[in-house]
């Protein structure tokens, strides 16, 4: 189980490390879009990401019997 955790971790670093690397010149327009956006509305949102990324690790570790 502690391995499954590390590599979601790992996953999760990667995927961000390569937005990074890809938007660095867009960092500051997407600050000021997300500065207008209502902040409740980024909340539901990342609270709806989170329960995604849960689900996606659940069925995967339950579909490969990662936990037997």
């Amino acid at each position: 189980m502690f391995d499954v955790l590390i590599i979601s971790i790992g996953l999760v670093l990667v995927i961000e490390g390569i937005l990074y690397y890809f938007l660095a010149d867009k960092i500051d327009t997407l600050i000021d879009m997300l500065k207008s956006i209502n902040k409740q509305k980024i909340k539901t949102f990342g609270l709806c990401a989170a329960f995604v990324g849960i689900c996606l690790i659940y069925f995967t570790i339950k579909s490969y019997g990662a936990l037997k």
